[in-house]
């Protein structure tokens, strides 16, 4: 999956010429899924008044959606949505919004009915009705999710078979890893995301690629998935912890991205499963990526000495001690790059802390350095942009990061709706946050399936969400 937006239920749409109204032509073979809500249990049609019910139901305080942030301060208070006719909707914004079309793709914006929400009330969690490929059958929740095939689906195969191929999907909830894999070697489970550290080393070449014993067995899938994890550094002049910290002076920030190898790390530590971050903060997988026009950093130790001794601590000399925190999973990476660190005359002292706590002191500002990830909510560059943009709070701006030439740059992106004009201002934007060095890129992330033979077409996307609409089974 290139992350490309294409049609779906909206077959096609048109932009404004101020970049405020986005008008969508739906599909008008599209059909909600069977269910007792509707007259006779028979799912009626979709229309432009549903899309026009759910996304004002996102942004209903009554509903307290989780998602009610990716319409609030953007679309007009007033005349948000719009129900033009039967298949036309229209969508009015605030301000200039290009990233739109990416949120809409997301899964706050599933269409739904609302007789399915008049009917099953609060209960509807338990009741979704909605228009995809497959429908809900049961959930016992922590245990099993089961789904059926929608043979109402719109969507066909190029030789015009009705998707998907599948009859239906179970899915299980397991609360240890190793007791998943386990089930999947014993054939109970058709595949997996991703292994339980203690067997990594057991299937997977520190390479990445799967061990001799297993190729006969099963299918290794590899992809790049949309999230970088990270080192961000507090770089708020006005806080105080910043003003006695040495991490306030770029040159030393900057000799931390050289000062440790990132592929040894990926080799060792991660099988492989990544790529070390040595471009930018917007990770591989997005179509705005370009590791040749963005400049990150590499290993060079003598290039971090260099900035070492250009900042005043020669060898280190002088230079305090600096915290890292970080969370269990990552202890072994955090002593890793202290180990090596050490090495340039940079002491790092590494304190794992509970998720929580580091979730807290982050978003108080209270930790001047620290481990962190960001995974797309929606797949656009933008949303990694939207990290270091100065008028956003921590969350997203953690390292409370404020350059005006960034700035203006983010807001021109915001209306520019030529695609590769945008990636351009996106790679300047990326490249400023490089130089100035708010954060250690680590690594852009993969997402690994391990998937038995008889299962065909997997295709999972870089969002990591399961795509079965084409998968088969033998």
């Amino acid at each position: 999956s290139n992350m490309q937006i294409k049609p779906s239920l909206a077959k096609s749409w048109e932009v404004s010429d101020d970049n405020l109204r986005f008008t969508f032509h739906l599909r008008t073979d599209v059909f909600f899924t069977d269910d007792a809500c509707f007259k006779q249990g028979r799912g009626r049609k979709l229309t432009a008044r549903d899309v026009q019910y759910s996304f004002s139901r996102i942004m209903d305080k009554s509903t307290a959606s989780p998602g009610a942030w990716i319409f609030n301060n953007r679309v007009d208070s007033v005349h948000a949505f719009t129900a033009v006719d039967d298949s036309t909707f229209r969508l009015t914004l605030i301000h200039p919004f290009q990233s739109i079309l990416g949120i809409l793709s997301m899964q706050y914006c599933s269409v739904i009915p609302k007789e399915a929400v008049d009917m099953y009330k609060t209960d509807f969690r338990r009741h979704p009705v909605g228009t995809g490929p497959f429908s809900f059958v049961a959930w016992e929740e922590g245990q099993a999710l089961i789904l059926k095939k929608n043979l109402q689906y719109f969507e066909t195969d190029a030789s015009g078979n009705r998707l998907p191929y599948l009859d239906g999907i179970a899915v299980s909830f397991h609360d240890s890893k190793a007791t998943e894999f386990l089930e999947f070697q014993q054939n109970r489970l058709d595949f997996i995301d991703d292994i339980d550290p203690s067997f990594k080393d057991e299937v997977l070449t520190k390479t990445g690629n799967l061990k001799k014993n297993w190729r006969d067995k099963i299918e290794l899938h590899k992809h790049p998935y949309l999230n970088i994890e990270y080192l961000g550094i507090l770089v708020d002049e006005k806080n105080e912890l910043v003003q006695h910290s040495p991490l306030r002076i770029q040159k030393i920030r900057q000799a931390i991205n050289y000062g440790f190898d990132r592929r040894k790390m990926m080799l060792y530590l991660r099988n492989s499963i990544g790529i070390a971050a040595e471009s930018g903060f917007v990770p591989a997988g997005l179509p705005s990526f370009d590791s040749s026009l963005v400049t990150g950093y590499h290993y060079d130790p003598a290039k971090a000495k260099q900035l070492l001794a250009e900042a005043g601590f020669a060898d280190g000399k002088g230079l305090p001690a600096i915290k890292l925190l970080t969370i269990p999973i990552y202890g072994d990476l955090g002593t890793y790059i202290a180990n090596e660190l050490m090495q340039t005359g940079i002491r790092v002292e590494v304190e794992v802390v509970q998720k929580s706590l580091l979730m807290e002191q982050t978003s108080k500002s209270q930790a001047p350095f620290f481990r962190g990830s960001w995974i797309a909510d929606y797949p656009d560059a933008e949303n990694y942009l939207s990290v270091f943009y100065s008028r956003n709070p921590a969350p997203p701006n953690y390292t409370r990061y404020k350059n005006p030439a960034f700035d203006v740059l983010y807001e021109r992106a915001l209306s520019q709706q030529n695609d590769s004009l945008r990636y351009q201002l996106y790679r300047q934007m990326d490249q400023l946050v490089m130089n100035d060095a708010p954060v250690v890129p680590l690594w852009y992330d993969m997402a690994i399936h391990l998937v038995h033979k008889n299962i065909q077409q997997f295709y999972p996307n870089s969002l990591n969400l399961l795509e079965l609409r084409r998968t088969k089974k033998q």
